[in-house]
């Protein structure tokens, strides 16, 4: 179980390495200005998530965090931490539970909870927590590479 940890933070496991139980963990503060960018980028632009007046009257009583943005914090676990680079994401279910708020931190975390040698595919439970509540809950399905494919990965770059 050692993975390969780059200088920029990155950590790579092969498909040899997990284990299930294994975890993977980001966390950040999200801002205003992240839910302003996010939109930009998605063109999701509901005032939900960019006008308070507009959100104060909703249900949500001000604006959210995209449920999207939230849900790309799993993807930054996967992608960059368990089991990192070089993984390909096949399929993700989502349940949104709570509301996100600007300010809040947001705790993605991604577990393996099963592992297919054949096709070297790992499921992976997913959740993102702001404190102790849980706020989006899923499972994904992941391709991931061996270490013959992940060392022929690094002699490429």
């Amino acid at each position: 179980m050692h993975p390969a940890a780059s200088e920029d933070g990155l950590t790579s496991y092969c498909f040899e390495d997990l284990q299930v139980g294994m975890q993977g963990v980001y966390r950040r503060v999200i801002t205003q200005g992240d839910v302003e960018l996010f939109a930009q980028v998605s063109g999701d632009i509901n005032p939900l998530h960019l006008d308070e007046a507009f959100a104060g009257r909703t249900m949500f009583e001000g604006r959210i965090v995209h449920g999207m943005y939230t849900a790309a914090m799993i993807s930054a676990v996967i992608g960059t931490r368990m089991p990192g680079p070089g993984c390909i994401y096949m399929s993700q279910n989502l349940r949104f539970m709570a509301p996100v708020r600007a300010g809040d931190e947001v705790v993605a975390s991604v577990t393996v909870a099963e592992l297919f040698s054949a096709k070297r595919r790992a499921k992976m439970d997913t959740e993102c927590r702001v404190g102790d509540k849980v706020v989006l809950k899923g499972d994904a399905l992941i391709l991931v590479p061996t270490r013959e494919q992940l060392d022929a990965l690094g002699d490429a770059g």
